[in-house]
């Protein structure tokens, strides 16, 4: 695995005063091979003026928050990453790697869950270079293998979670989103460490059932809401009926035997418990015969 090497090169304008000293030298020597009989002085003018135009295309600049790469005859010679103008090895080939922040909104993808249920879902990945010479040397191209691996990691995480866990309360991708957006993140980051690539942030950017299940799903959900409505109307009818034959035998308003208690715990849980308002009936008579 390449390692990074930071190296700082010399200042652009040392080699731009030595490209115009080196300029300017030539044209004096063919200056006087002109204007003397030595014409044997144009060769090294030429020689000189060669050298000037060889120091000139030694000449770069590196903008902030960008890395460059340096390779001289397949070698690796180390990367530029303060900014500003600078001169190296003319024979230097330079490679401009960005070291900004950068965005990877992936496409839908259409996955099973762990319940075997088929799912839409997408992810949005931000990241950046960490490592511009792994990014350089140890993969192909690296922008690629960022998109192929975090489309590869979002169908792993879809896999391994439910899209909701009704049964338990186990980890599910709609139930959990930033715990699975952590662990996405985190097995993200072990998948690009060979690039060179860091991880900044991950979050899902879309998430549904697929269309031929949405609708039976949709029916699940709203049964699953309405029955735990229910319990929870049924808990709270229950605990009203509780508190109400409380007071009422501990104040000492009614005295009520067993046949009208019961009587009366049905009257309240219809009330309390029915979808529509309770509509009042006057009983002229009693219980008993």
């Amino acid at each position: 695995m390449t390692q990074e090497r930071v190296t700082t090169p010399v200042s652009g304008s040392v080699g731009l005063t030595v490209t115009i000293l080196l300029g300017l030298m030539g044209i004096a020597l063919i200056y006087q091979a002109a204007h003397t009989s030595h014409p044997w002085l144009l060769l090294p003018a030429v020689l000189v003026l060669g050298l000037g135009c060889l120091s000139g295309a030694g000449l770069f600049t590196a903008q902030p928050n960008l890395g460059v790469v340096l390779i001289l005859f397949g070698t690796y010679v180390g990367t530029v990453r303060q900014s500003g103008w600078w001169w190296t090895n003319p024979f230097n080939t330079r490679k401009k790697i960005s070291l900004r922040a950068r965005s990877l909104n992936g496409e839908r993808l259409k996955v099973n869950d762990n319940h075997g249920n088929p799912v839409e879902i997408a992810a949005v990945v931000v990241w950046k270079v960490r490592d511009t010479s792994q990014a350089t040397f140890d993969v192909d191209d690296y922008e690629r293998f960022v998109t192929v691996q975090s489309e590869t990691a979002v169908r792993h995480l879809a896999s391994s979670y439910p899209y909701d866990d009704y049964d338990s309360d186990g980890i599910s991708l709609r139930g959990n989103i930033d715990k699975v957006s952590e662990f996405l993140k985190t097995e993200l980051h072990e998948r690009l460490k060979p690039a060179g690539v860091e991880v900044i942030e991950t979050r899902l950017s879309h998430l549904a059932y697929a269309p031929e299940i949405a609708q039976a799903m949709l029916q699940r959900q709203q049964a699953g809401a309405i029955i735990a409505a229910r319990q929870r109307i049924v808990e709270g009818a229950v605990g009203m009926v509780e508190m109400a034959l409380d007071r009422l035998g501990k104040n000492k308003i009614v005295d009520l035997d067993e046949e009208r208690k019961a009587a009366m715990v049905s009257n309240l849980l219809v009330v309390l418990c029915g979808e529509h308002a309770a509509t009042p009936v006057l009983n002229a008579g009693t219980l008993y015969k």
